[in-house]
């Protein structure tokens, strides 16, 4: 074997073993790429998706994701809203960062394993599905709020109407129940709300 034949079978193994490398992103770099909502909703949708798909779909369900509907259900004008905006600035950025492999000509996205990197940051931004803890812990606090406002309601009616026990309370002490039972509400959920945090 010559001194030229391993020089050039160094450098295939080398160019070979460089394509196999992934680049590893800073955080900062990582979460940069993920402040646009747009990026983020890419991601989360070639998530899901085996090999190279169509930008027309990526498009259109970013755009269904951004207006809280499906994709049957939008608009052309909605479509094109976003299309561009991906077409011009998000997918080339992706592309340019490694994080997908965008061809504009063909007008296909393809996710790469520099993708795997943001896994992490976007199982909690998932726009078609809400963790069942989360749920577990949403207070329907304008139900209380309601229920407190119609007690009122129902209180100050009761006493301007005249029904025997209410017409003879004071105002001071209605009024001082009906803020009260604001003031409990809203307390309760302020320590509720802190507590999480």
């Amino acid at each position: 074997m010559s001194a030229t034949d391993a020089s050039t079978e160094t450098t295939e193994k080398d160019s070979v073993d460089d394509a196999n490398i992934t680049t590893e992103l800073s955080r900062d770099k990582i979460f940069h790429i993920l402040q646009t909502p747009r990026r983020r909703y890419i991601l989360r949708y070639l998530q899901d998706q085996e090999g190279s798909i169509q930008m027309r779909d990526v498009a259109e369900q970013v755009a269904a994701w951004e207006n809280d509907t499906t994709v049957q259900a939008l608009s052309s004008k909605k479509r094109q809203r976003v299309y561009i905006p991906l077409y011009q600035t998000h997918l080339p950025k992706l592309d340019e960062e490694g994080i997908i492999n965008y061809d504009q000509s063909r007008g296909t996205v393809e996710r790469t394993e520099v993708a795997n990197q943001f896994d992490q940051y976007l199982t909690t931004d998932d726009p078609d599905t809400t963790d069942d803890n989360e749920i577990d812990d949403q207070i329907p606090w304008e139900s209380y709020y309601f229920g407190v406002s119609l007690l009122s309601t129902l209180l100050l009616v009761a006493s301007f109407v005249g029904v025997p026990l209410f017409s003879t309370l004071p105002s001071v002490v209605i009024g001082g129940s009906i803020i009260t039972m604001f003031a409990l509400v809203t307390f309760s959920q302020y320590v509720v709300e802190w507590s999480k945090k």
